[in-house]
């Protein structure tokens, strides 16, 4: 069945998604990685395609940018769609004093300052992480494929311009990057029990103002993508 933002039918998505924010980024890697990709989505144009990687289904999806964008695409892929693993494939900026433009980085937990978890009425702070298995598939893979990666936490924000101008006090607790999604498809997956993690570039470094082009963030990232590939074919 279709979902408001997502069209066709259960066996459109393959059980791993691999999920970037900029759907000219999952269109790009369909039309380079995978072998007879469909497009399986066009809503709003947040392009989705499934094909198959060294012989494997796989499918790539775009979220869009923010906790509420990636909250309802990958509620309806776990929940609609038999989605098993979502991996989030994105950027990040780099805060932490060693992270340096165009790191990979593997995203093992996600501090937040978004209200997400306020849905679940928990009585405590949720420490939104990652899927062990899929975080040790990918540092193994990485070691594999001589891609050098960086594991660590992340700072998941509702905010890209950031008033309080925050980074600093993140970077004092060691939090490597920060982004805009991983904590709501962390809380996502632990909630439908289902596998996430987000494995992100380093595409700006803002406290040293070092930054990239958006072309090279749209199809230049490719350790990135070729880590995720190989990680969605073996899980």
């Amino acid at each position: 069945m279709s979902t408001p933002h997502l069209q066709g039918n259960k066996g459109d998505y393959a059980p791993v998604v691999l999920m970037p924010g900029d759907p000219l980024r999952a269109k790009f890697i369909a039309e380079t990685y995978l072998e007879n990709p469909k497009c399986v989505n066009e809503i709003r144009g947040m392009l989705g395609y499934t094909g198959t990687y060294q012989g494997i289904p796989v499918s790539v999806q775009g979220s869009g940018m923010g906790i509420p964008s990636i909250g309802i695409y990958s509620y309806e892929l776990y929940h609609f769609f038999d989605v098993k693993s979502i991996i989030r494939i994105g950027t990040a900026g780099g805060i932490a004093p060693e992270v340096k433009l165009r790191d990979v980085i593997l995203a093992q937990a996600s501090c937040t300052n978004s209200n997400f978890a306020a849905q679940y009425h928990l009585p405590g702070i949720y420490a939104p992480i990652a899927s062990f298995r899929l975080l040790r598939t990918a540092s193994e893979i990485a070691e594999k494929l001589n891609i050098p990666v960086k594991t660590g936490n992340f700072f998941c924000s509702d905010m890209f311009y950031d008033d309080a101008d925050s980074l600093e006090q993140w970077a004092k607790m060691h939090v490597l990057g920060i982004e805009m999604e991983s904590a709501a498809l962390y809380m996502n997956a632990a909630r439908a029990g289902k596998e996430a993690l987000c494995i992100c570039t380093v595409s700006d470094c803002p406290l040293r103002h070092e930054f990239t082009s958006s072309e090279e963030r749209q199809s230049g990232f490719t350790d990135m993508m070729k880590l995720a590939l190989e990680t969605a074919i073996v899980l």
